[in-house]
């Protein structure tokens, strides 16, 4: 949430500036160099703890040690495969073997 939110800080810093900068008819490609630039100035001086708080959330998704997103589909699935396993021991779920190829 935190990458999501600085994100969007410095989205809303950018699309001002290269809307002036294109208004000034500098040229789509020169208002985007400039824009961003003065952005990521802007962002970088006046948005440290924004963008620590960012850092820190994806380092923290990338480290290995994070719990792995699972969209509401695959959370039901898994109750539901846990569910048949508890009711019938004879079931066996093995998702990590690859299936036999006929």
């Amino acid at each position: 949430m935190a990458f999501l939110k600085y994100s969007l800080i410095r989205l809303a810093i950018f699309v001002p500036l290269f809307v002036l900068f294109a208004l000034l008819q500098t040229g789509l490609f020169l208002a985007a160099i400039f824009a961003g630039l003065i952005a990521f100035a802007l962002s970088y001086l006046f948005f440290q703890k924004q963008r620590d708080a960012a850092t820190a959330a994806m380092r923290e998704r990338f480290s290995g040690r994070a719990k792995p997103i699972r969209s509401a589909l695959e959370i039901e699935d898994a109750s539901i495969e846990d569910r048949l396993v508890d009711e019938n021991p004879a079931v066996k779920v093995e998702n990590d073997r690859r299936p036999k190829e006929a």
